[in-house]
């Protein structure tokens, strides 16, 4: 059985802070299985949206608040998900996993690739 985080772990863990060793199966989980990238993406994305609502209590038209919203908004959106790789390998050494864990799905799929090709030419 795969030791969980309480609640006050899993609020430091999202907020960046190491969860001990007997966790770390938890933490491979989340940081590289199903669903992952939907966690991350949530996790960033969706805390942000309160503090942005902000600017629709500006004096103004409403499309002004929106627009500086989406100013804001669409470049966070941009950036995590290209920091995507970087955090998830920087996480894995954190907890001290093999931060090959990270693109372990893109090798896989690309030896997949690689060997249907050799079939196919005559290689395999």
């Amino acid at each position: 059985m795969t030791a969980k985080p309480s609640f006050t772990q899993r609020i430091g863990y999202i907020c960046g802070r190491t969860l001990p060793d007997s966790m770390s199966e938890w933490v491979r989980q989340d940081l590289v299985g199903p669903g992952a990238t939907r966690r991350y993406l949530l996790r960033f994305l969706v805390p942000i949206i309160p503090v942005l609502t902000l600017f629709l209590l500006l004096p103004g038209p409403l499309w002004m608040g929106l627009a500086m919203m989406a100013l804001l908004y669409l470049p966070l959106i941009y950036f995590t998900v290209a920091l995507l790789y970087v955090y998830r390998r920087h996480r894995l050494i954190k907890h001290g996993l093999d931060p090959a864990l990270a693109d372990a799905a893109a090798r896989s799929r690309a030896e997949r690739e690689r060997l249907a090709y050799e079939r196919r030419h005559g290689r395999g």
